[in-house]
């Protein structure tokens, strides 16, 4: 399945009993789910160190629990018997109940903050609002953090970015407020896109940034290859299936900067970009987590 967005779906409102399995190891709840690929899983949210994901107590199974481990191992190979409680809980509001664990969080001078939670403001700071919907993405994953943290140094401003997996487009709106021109953002999930539109609003930028619903091929042909920095926070498989396309979209001179990356799957990462001719020119890392620039050879600035 072909995914462009880190989605997490928080409304759960049916009145039942829940299942609430815990992984014990900060993994990306957006790859789990899409790893998972379960219809039956209604919610999953990440806090400081562990994963949870939900399903109602009715459509619970030992062969759930099996696939949850088996996609454990496969992402997480050097990691051995990851622990995992299962556990019955009590309906309630998902969404409030998320919504208090969202806090307001600095990234440099980015400023990211629910609407309630109001934050005094530096002369340099930038402010961007994310309330937590089914779009994900704020800023609280390390391998979010990275991308904005390589966006203050990367836009310098007037420059068009392309954001692959836009989900509640961030990434977009950041670069806008750092500097950028403009930004296209392109969501496959058209839920995780209308909430992207909304977030554009709410910060002030949807003169500025275009939201795609849908895949790379939707993009109007007046919008292909203008970019001059892409982005692609997304994991490491899609990353894989979408590399031709990623490369396919950037002219020469633009920078390609992924994230979503484990450490572990560096590797083939750089020998697929290095096989559509890039190089990779700069990485960085945090919590196991690895983002990566990518250059066209012809580049003054890329390295092998």
């Amino acid at each position: 399945m072909e995914r462009l967005s880190r989605f997490i779906n928080v409304e759960m409102f049916m009145a039942n009993d829940w299942i609430d399995v815990c992984i014990q190891e900060r993994f990306d709840a957006g790859e789990l789910l899409s790893r998972l690929d379960d219809p039956g899983i209604q919610g999953a949210w990440e806090d400081e160190e562990f994963v949870h994901l939900y399903w109602p107590a009715d459509q619970w199974n030992e062969t759930r629990l099996a696939s949850v481990r088996l996609v454990l191992a496969d992402l997480a190979s050097s990691i051995a018997d990851i622990p995992i409680s299962v556990r019955q809980v009590p309906d309630q509001n998902w969404n409030e109940a998320w919504a208090r664990s969202v806090k307001a969080l600095r990234i440099g001078r980015l400023i990211i903050r629910p609407s309630w939670e109001p934050v005094a403001l530096g002369p340099q700071d930038i402010e961007i609002v994310l309330d937590p919907k089914q779009a994900f993405g704020t800023g609280h994953h390390a391998t979010t953090r990275m991308m904005l943290e390589w966006l203050q140094k990367e836009i310098h401003g007037g420059e068009v970015v392309l954001d692959v997996g836009t989900g509640s487009a961030i990434l977009a709106i950041a670069a806008v407020k750092l500097g950028a021109a403009s930004a296209i953002g392109v969501e496959h999930d058209s839920v995780a896109a209308e909430c992207a539109r909304e977030y554009l609003a709410l910060n002030h930028v949807d003169d500025r940034i275009d939201i795609i619903a849908g895949t790379l091929d939707d993009l109007p042909e007046r919008k292909q290859r203008i970019a001059d920095l892409v982005l692609a926070n997304l994991d490491r498989q899609t990353i894989l299936d979408l590399a031709g396309d990623l490369v396919s979209s950037a002219s020469e001179g633009t920078r390609i900067i992924v994230s979503g990356i484990l450490v572990e799957q560096q590797p083939e990462i750089v020998d697929r970009f290095s096989g559509l001719g890039l190089a990779c020119s700069e990485r960085c890392q945090e919590e196991g987590w690895v983002a990566m620039k990518f250059f066209r050879p012809e580049s003054c600035d890329a390295e092998a």
